[in-house]
């Protein structure tokens, strides 16, 4: 692979956010791409692994979730950015990493930029809304 690959939801407000931020504050090679506009068989990943969490795929085909993502994608990045994501890695940091990931995946409708549509399921806003890609 060319590229390592960061893949988030697109359907999001808050991620989209995200993805932006990342796009003027950390210096990344990575591709940074809404899963509804990813090449998911190529990347190796499912619409069900990209619901579940952020993904990353790298140039060599490894591939992280959630927090281990974007430890990945900070740890392709600047020297600063990359020292956080090796303080993602930290045991400690770690172990809470999963929990803290999960109540803001579940949340993200509340956070800053978020909409309702961000806690819809797939499923849900493709009868909203249309089916994905449309």
């Amino acid at each position: 692979m060319e590229r390592s690959t960061f893949v988030y939801d697109g359907d999001c407000a808050f991620c989209t956010r995200c993805a932006e931020f990342i796009g003027r504050r950390i210096p990344t090679g990575a591709h940074v791409v809404p899963w509804q506009f990813a090449d998911l068989d190529r990347l190796g990943l499912t619409e069900a692994d990209c619901e579940e969490a952020v993904q990353w795929v790298g140039r060599d085909g490894s591939r992280a979730a959630g927090p281990e993502a974007i430890a990945a994608l900070l740890g392709d990045s600047g020297l600063l950015w990359r020292a956080a994501g090796v303080g993602l890695r930290f045991p400690p940091v770690r172990a809470a990493a999963w929990p803290a990931y999960r109540w803001v995946a579940r949340n993200r409708h509340r956070m800053p930029g978020g909409t309702a549509a961000c806690s819809l399921p797939q499923e849900t806003r493709d009868r909203l809304y249309g089916p994905t890609g449309s």
